[in-house]
């Protein structure tokens, strides 16, 4: 158990404008522990979605929290899916069961934007993590039939400045539903080196753009080493994304 005056420094640190990994980092803490104490799930499961959907209160532009609106985004287009239907709306992001962590931070993001309630189905090796909700397409509108890469994924208007002001949590959700942080072994005259890179695999044109543009904005150096997997090798730019995505847990 942690003291209670270390939940109130977090808060008070996100409250400045800090983002939660820079709060875990500021208190050598877990990034989900952060989130639980300042989402602050109780107060927030009170709200219906009606409430909560930024998208439909008069005189409200912006996600009560932007960091966490951009993170689930990028896991959306990643390994999410909307199903839309005569009944309620279910968005499901799948996760490996290979990161707890992941798990937790997507069911974390999820309530922190609109969700009063997650629910965790276990499929065979990974869990679906899924919310019912009427105003998901108001806040998911890249939502539509057949399978993302055959279709257009743009940008809504009043998307682009919010990823524009948190590209670092737009690219973790990318990064951590279709990317990979590997150790790159490589020889050359005879002498073993090993180096980290990362590595995002995506078949649609679109949002492989859509990661690319994210970099650009935090002046990462990317390639592309295959027509749907980027790259990103050099020493200072894994340092940038470390900072930003690091390693799933």
């Amino acid at each position: 158990m942690h003291p209670p005056q270390m939940r109130a420094q977090a808060r008070a640190l996100r409250a400045r404008g800090d983002t939660i990994h820079a709060v875990a980092r500021t208190l050598s803490l877990p990034y989900t522990t952060v989130w639980h104490w300042c989402v602050d799930r109780p107060e927030r499961a009170k709200l219906g979605t009606g409430l909560r959907c930024f998208r439909c209160l008069p005189g409200v532009e912006n996600p009560t929290d932007p960091a966490a609106y951009a993170y689930l985004l990028g896991l959306y287009l990643g390994d999410g899916h909307l199903a839309v239907s005569p009944k309620v709306p279910v968005l499901r992001i799948y996760c490996s069961d290979a990161w707890p962590g992941l798990i937790e931070a997507c069911d974390v993001a999820m309530r922190a934007v609109l969700a009063a309630k997650v629910q965790r189905v276990q499929k065979q090796g990974c869990v679906g993590v899924q919310s019912y909700g009427v105003h998901w397409p108001c806040l998911l509108p890249q939502h539509g039939p057949g399978k993302k890469h055959e279709r257009p994924i743009v940008l809504a208007d009043w998307q682009r400045p919010i990823l524009e002001n948190h590209p670092g949590d737009f690219l973790r959700g990318l990064f951590h539903s279709d990317g990979c942080r590997v150790a790159n072994r490589v020889t050359v005259r005879g002498r073993a080196y090993v180096y980290p890179r990362y590595m995002f695999v995506n078949e649609s044109a679109d949002i492989m753009r859509l990661c690319q543009w994210g970099l650009d904005l935090l002046g990462i150096d990317w390639r592309m080493n295959r027509r749907n997997s980027l790259s990103v090798a050099r020493r200072g730019a894994v340092a940038v994304l470390d900072r930003h995505v690091g390693p799933k847990s």
